[in-house]
């Protein structure tokens, strides 16, 4: 299919893989979708400025450039921000057209309905897009798909008005007569509002008056803060709504002085915000911000997970007024087909833009219209080289499953350095953009959003899965029941059901099947191989002491819910992976105790000390925790064996006290992701032992679970015993 998007300062139309249909989302074949002239516009311009002045508008985060540049070195700092300049971005946030797939619990939507959608995340122009279901409304049967595809726009503009809360006779002012204005115009005179418009452009006056604006003011005919006074009688406006977009401040100081006393400003577009106290303090002026659709932007729960706000308690979510705007336009309260001045064939994308773009005068607005074919309905993969790949003699064909910060930040990079082992074929990923731009960036064969392409294809030897926690398990065995060798991203599962089925797989004949190597990178790191080689000989136990300083990660992020599994399961158990690699030895008993905090910042399972005794008599303590400064170094291990203390500082330096010890350092951290992808290699290559038996892979994820079963219970419960097996 076909999707507009943005780079360098240009919009491009890209071939890119369909999505598809997932639990909760409604799968659309777009007919209109709407250009935002303010946003896109200011999106375009943007992905086009030189650094220096990306820097300049965004200083927070030259200190993060800065600090990596320290810590990884100027190389690859340099190669990490060029490559984030240059992603492609899809663009578009409000459309119309018609389901073709309904996912798993939505039963109020049917395949062939007419409906409008919205949202920056998903409601792209594109030729078919996936929205979840409380971005998706119904449309009015006498509405047709170019009004409806303003639905975003529209619910933009009732909710500045119902930020104002105006009341019948009441005289409000719209600063900016764009799209967003003339919508809200008509909106308060349907409100039964006097309304006066002020904007630079003759033409939008006119408009506007044209569909009941009482009046119009232009800066250069009138002293537009007195004329507000002359109309209202010496005593100011009841309300303004500002709908423009400049960076100047001024805006806001006007309409401030255009005000009676106890009135109210409502903010819905981007403007400077330097107030000047004088402008609103005597005045007691409210100043509202209006924050886009309603509620629920912004909010994953309503907007990706599908829990509405009660009616009775949030009367007007973003939905709700997606609804209503297309019901005001199917009653004729509002006029929205004369605002459509300009439509483009999708296929005239860059043409749209430049008109945009252009200096002069722009459309009110502008959409883009889509062909109405199946033909690409069903196409999840998209060719990117149309000549064979022939992998080198020793080269694994490889597919990443998952093309998320992680594995475009490490995974990719390495394969692509380390091609003397590995050929990239394929890059799987939920969104076809990201598919594809990934896929181009790394030089892949193909993008397809459906990861079973990659299981099927006979030239693709091993996928690299880096999705979601809650996939691991699933994926990784579909793809050993494919045949394929597996490195699967940690945590190895969720739940102990799923450890059952991986071990159930491998337990007849282990060694004629594929390779599975979790992702417990620590292990190949050339610190933990040294500390492994100089324990190796001890004629004693030892004790481990790590301290894994984590840092705050927000409670609604994904890695804390059903997809990730809390940060127990997801990244502590990397250690519980390095004592077992360096005992070599079996858990024999786990105990953990976490903390309850005070207050709602943190999570229980963010904080705890867990202690796991082996049966070589070692026992090794792990202190996670989110309570400490980003500032400290994230990590340390300290082991106390045979008269010496060996201490690893960050995977940065290593040092024994108490014997002689060859200094080990390196400037940037290494934890191992490149020789883990070597050893993953060669062994594929020589077919015989694994880089992780599968039973250390299965001890790690089965320690991770009992620290997660303890640290949930009641603090009496902090020990759980393990059989000899």
């Amino acid at each position: 299919m076909k999707q507009v998007l943005v780079s360098g300062g240009q919009v491009h139309l890209e071939e890119v893989p369909a999505p598809q249909v997932e639990p909760g989302t409604v799968l659309i074949r777009m007919d209109h979708s709407c250009i935002s002239i303010g946003t896109e516009m200011s999106g375009v311009k943007s992905t086009g400025l030189p650094l220096w002045k990306r820097a300049l508008r965004q200083p927070q985060h030259v200190k993060k450039v800065l600090d990596l540049a320290l810590s990884e070195g100027l190389a690859a700092t340099r190669r990490l921000v060029k490559d984030r300049l240059s992603v492609e971005l899809p663009t578009g946030y409000s459309g119309a057209g018609v389901v073709i797939a309904v996912g798993a619990g939505v039963d109020d939507v049917s395949v062939g309905d007419r409906v409008a959608c919205a949202g920056a995340q998903c409601a792209f122009h594109a030729e078919i897009v996936r929205v979840p279901r409380n971005l998706v409304v119904h449309m009015p049967a006498n509405v047709g798909f170019p009004e409806a595809s303003s639905v975003a726009l529209g619910a933009i503009a009732m909710q500045g008005v119902r930020r104002a809360q105006p009341t019948l006779g009441e005289t409000f002012v719209v600063i900016g007569l764009g799209v967003l204005g003339q919508i809200t115009a008509q909106l308060l005179r349907a409100n039964g509002c006097r309304v006066i418009g002020v904007d630079l452009d003759r033409a939008r006056l006119t408009l506007a008056s044209s569909r009941g604006m009482n009046w119009g003011l232009h800066p250069d005919d009138v002293n537009d803060i007195l004329q507000v006074a002359r109309i209202t009688g010496g005593v100011g406006a009841d309300g303004v709504i500002i709908t423009a977009a400049s960076p100047s401040d001024a805006l806001v100081s006007t309409a401030f002085r255009m005000c009676r006393k106890k009135a109210r400003v409502v903010l819905v577009g981007d403007v400077g915000l330097d107030l000047q106290r004088a402008d609103f303090y005597e005045k007691e002026l409210d100043f509202l911000i209006s924050t886009s659709y309603g509620p629920g932007r912004y909010d994953a729960g309503y907007e990706e997970k599908g829990l509405d706000y009660p009616l009775p308690y949030v009367r007007w979510t973003e939905g709700r007024n997606m609804e209503e705007y297309l019901r005001l336009m199917s009653e004729g309260t509002l006029d929205i087909r004369s605002l459509v001045t300009t439509v483009y064939p999708i296929e005239q994308v860059d043409a749209a833009y430049r008109s945009l773009q252009a200096a002069g005068e722009k459309p009110l607005m502008a959409l883009l219209a889509y062909p109405q074919t199946e033909a690409n309905d069903g196409q999840h993969r998209v060719l990117l080289d149309e000549r064979p790949l022939k992998a080198w003699k020793g080269q694994i064909r490889v597919a990443v499953i998952g093309a998320g910060g992680f594995a475009k930040g490490m995974h990719l990079p390495n394969l692509v350095q380390l091609e003397s082992h590995f050929q990239l074929r394929a890059v799987a990923s939920r969104t076809g953009h990201n598919a594809t731009s990934t896929a181009k960036r790394f030089g892949a064969a193909y993008a397809t959003t459906d990861y079973r392409e990659t299981l099927a294809d006979p030239d693709i030897d091993a996928v690299i899965i880096a999705t979601r926690h809650d996939t691991h398990a699933k994926l990784a065995l579909e793809a050993l029941e494919a045949g394929k060798h597996v490195l699967l991203e940690k945590p190895l599962a969720l739940e102990e059901s799923e450890l059952a089925a991986i071990e159930a797989f491998y337990a007849r004949d282990e060694a004629s099947k594929p390779l599975l190597l979790t992702g417990f990178n620590r292990r190949f790191s050339p610190y933990a191989r040294a500390i492994e080689a100089r324990v190796a000989g001890r004629s004693n136990p030892m004790i481990l002491n790590y301290r894994m300083n984590a840092g705050h990660i927000p409670l609604d992020h994904w890695v804390h819910g059903p997809e990730g599994g809390g940060r127990n399961l997801g990244e502590a158990c990397h250690i519980y992976d390095l004592f077992t690699f360096l005992t070599g030895a079996r858990v024999v008993r786990v105990e953990a105790q976490a903390i309850r905090p005070a207050t709602g910042f943190y999570a229980a399972s963010d904080n705890f000390a867990a202690t796991l005794s082996f049966d070589d008599g070692s026992v090794a303590t792990l202190t996670y925790t989110a309570l400490g400064s980003t500032e400290h170094p994230k990590e340390r291990l300290e082991i106390f064996v045979d008269g010496t203390v060996i201490s690893l500082d960050d995977y940065r330096s290593l040092e024994v006290a108490g014997a002689k010890h060859k200094p080990l350092e390196s400037r940037a951290a290494d934890k191992g992701q490149k020789d883990e992808l070597i050893e993953f290699a060669q062994a594929i290559k020589r077919g015989n032992a694994w880089p992780i038996p599968l039973w250390q892979q299965l001890q790690s994820a089965r320690i991770a679970l009992s620290v997660q079963e303890l640290i949930s219970s009641r603090p009496s419960n902090q020990g759980k015993e393990y059989g000899s097996e």
